[in-house]
C-alpha cells in the first residue's frame, strides 16, 4: 500500500510558476514509475509527466519545455516544477505511483491539489 500526499497548489497569474510536491509513504526507490496527471473541469484525467526509477522521463506535449519532473529519493518525494503557466493549465493535479508486484503493476493516486491560473 502506497499513500501519496500532494502539496504546492494554489492561485497563480498567467506566466507565473508553481512547484508541486508529492510525498510517498514508502521508499520511492521501490516504485517503478511516479507521475503527475491533471483533470480540468469536465475533462478526463490526462498525463502531465512521468519519471521512472531509472530516471527516464516522459512529458505531455503541452508540458514540454515548461514543466520539469524530478524525484528526490532522500525525501521520498516527486516534484513538478511548472513555469510559464497558462490559464488552460488550471486543473486538479494528481500524483501517481506505479508499483510492480509479482501479480502485476498497481497504480496508486493522491487526493489531488488544485492549480488555478488566472489574472
Amino acid at each position: 500500500q502506497v499513500q501519496l500526499v500532494e502539496s504546492g497548489g494554489g492561485l497563480v497569474q498567467p506566466g507565473g510558476s508553481l512547484r508541486l510536491s508529492c510525498a510517498s509513504s514508502v521508499d520511492i526507490k521501490s516504485i517503478y514509475q511516479l507521475g503527475w496527471y491533471r483533470q480540468g473541469p469536465g475533462n478526463v484525467r490526462r498525463l502531465v509527466a512521468t519519471i521512472r526509477n531509472t530516471g527516464g522521463t516522459d512529458y505531455a506535449k503541452s508540458a514540454e519545455g515548461r514543466f520539469t519532473i524530478t524525484r528526490d529519493n532522500a525525501k521520498n518525494t516527486v516534484n513538478l516544477q511548472m513555469n510559464s503557466l497558462k490559464p488552460e493549465s488550471t486543473a486538479v493535479y494528481f500524483c501517481s505511483a506505479g508499483v510492480n508486484y509479482t501479480s502485476g503493476m498497481k497504480n496508486y493516486w493522491g487526493q489531488g491539489t488544485q492549480v488555478t491560473v488566472s489574472s
